[in-house]
């Protein structure tokens, strides 16, 4: 039975397929450059909560910050489009049944928000990643067949959303970072990949689809994934980069028990003096063997050792943040995909972890973004970063209080250098 069932479900996505490709293909209508990505999880309202429309609507929740007035401001600093989050567990959940047409509406509400304010919209399916306590996470989504079978369904539904939009002006992203596949590859993502592509082309014949690859959607991820299997010439590839982690994600508390402890390494390492930097270092490893858990943390002062060790010099840096553009670059010739249809969806530098004490200076993150974004732009990739409020804020911070301003400088000038 099981495997009558599996052939049964492959018929059903090779019909599936063949439909979306009977379809009317065009070249990739929707053209982007520079952009960022609106906040995504900024309130975390609990699931019991989501039938009252006070607490979901407006939606997606960026809208409770981010109006007009702000987009135009986006518009005027040299962006030309935005990454829009769209929570995708409010849109599954039995808990907001009864508002699912209102969050529907306010998406599409939403887009156009972002279009009269001079900016198009990549709409982006951007599921929590793993969610205690909620129905709907990326994590659930690949162990859950069910789940991902409601899914499909709730991606072809906004498909159909936006399929009269203006496809110059609005792309779909089928979903942020599919937790799979890290582990020597991923035999579920490429099919699950697939059967979305179909039903989003299939509601959607005019609409720019955005396909990520596995592992949290990164350059390995992608530079895995067969393009020759989504035969479409209206689609962008998309790939995210942090790198190097140690340098962007210091003291970030959600991303492993490693990275808490790392604070105050300079970017690039090489603006300070050895001596500074060793002290810097120094000060990283006390804080491991006083508070780290006692079997971890003389592993920990190793691995900051290794870490380090691979960016400690101008040329080991250049490498480690060249690396991932240069294995999306090698897949995208290899299968002759244009540069313009590569995206790089994600990047950035940590502003300050919600209730940490250390705060990033501005003047490295600026320096950051600025040097990932001319290794994007040499190689003709289109970019967003990450993001507009919140631990990784540009614009504002948390509680929307205003960053300091030397990121969004920074693009203001490259947007007018560029002119």
């Amino acid at each position: 039975m099981a495997l009558l069932t599996a052939a049964i479900k492959r018929a059903l996505l090779l019909l599936a397929l063949l439909a979306a490709c009977t379809l009317p293909a065009s070249a990739t209508s929707f053209d982007m450059k520079r952009g960022i990505n609106l906040d995504a999880w900024s309130t975390w309202p609990g699931e019991d909560r989501w039938s009252d429309p006070s607490v979901l609507l407006p939606f997606p929740e960026w809208r409770r910050t981010v109006g007009e007035r702000e987009l135009k401001t986006l518009r005027e600093a040299g962006f030309d489009f935005v990454r829009m989050p769209v929570d995708p567990a409010p849109l599954l959940s039995p808990a907001a049944a009864g508002l699912r047409e209102e969050l529907f509406e306010n998406v599409l509400e939403s887009v156009r928000l972002v279009n009269a304010a001079g900016l198009k919209a990549v709409v982006d399916l951007h599921a929590i990643p793993w969610g205690d306590g909620r129905s709907v996470s990326t994590g659930k989504l690949m162990e859950d067949d069910a789940l991902f079978e409601d899914y499909v369904e709730m991606v072809r539904s906004v498909a159909r959303l936006l399929a009269d939009e203006d496809p110059s002006r609005v792309a779909l992203e089928v979903m942020n970072e599919p937790t799979a596949g890290c582990e020597g590859g991923d035999p579920i993502w490429p099919d699950r990949l697939k059967r979305l592509f179909a039903a989003a082309r299939a509601s959607a014949t005019r609409l720019t689809l955005v396909l990520p690859g596995a592992c949290w959607g990164s350059a390995e991820g992608l530079a895995a994934i067969n393009p020759s299997e989504f035969p479409d010439d209206n689609l962008v590839w998309t790939f995210h980069s942090y790198s190097p982690f140690l340098l962007t994600h210091q003291g970030a508390s959600w991303a492993g028990d490693f990275i808490p402890y790392v604070a105050g390494i300079p970017y690039p390492p090489d603006s300070v003096s050895a001596e500074e930097m060793e002290r810097i270092l120094q000060s990283i490893r006390e804080r491991m063997r006083d508070e780290a858990p006692m079997l971890r943390r003389e592993g920990m002062v190793a691995y900051l050792g290794e870490q380090f060790a691979e960016i400690d010099t101008p040329d080991k840096l250049r490498t480690a943040m060249a690396a991932p553009f240069k294995t999306v670059d090698a897949w995208a010739k290899q299968h002759g995909i244009a540069p313009e249809k590569i995206f790089l969806g994600e990047f950035g530098m940590i502003r300050q972890d919600y209730g940490s004490p250390f705060l990033m200076n501005p003047k490295w993150r600026a320096l950051y973004v600025k040097d990932m974004i001319e290794i994007a732009e040499q190689h003709g990739f289109a970019w967003s970063i990450w993001s507009y409020g919140g631990a990784f804020g540009v614009v504002e911070e948390f509680d929307q209080r205003p960053a300091e301003p030397d990121v969004i400088e920074m693009v203001r000038e490259l947007a007018g250098s560029s002119r």
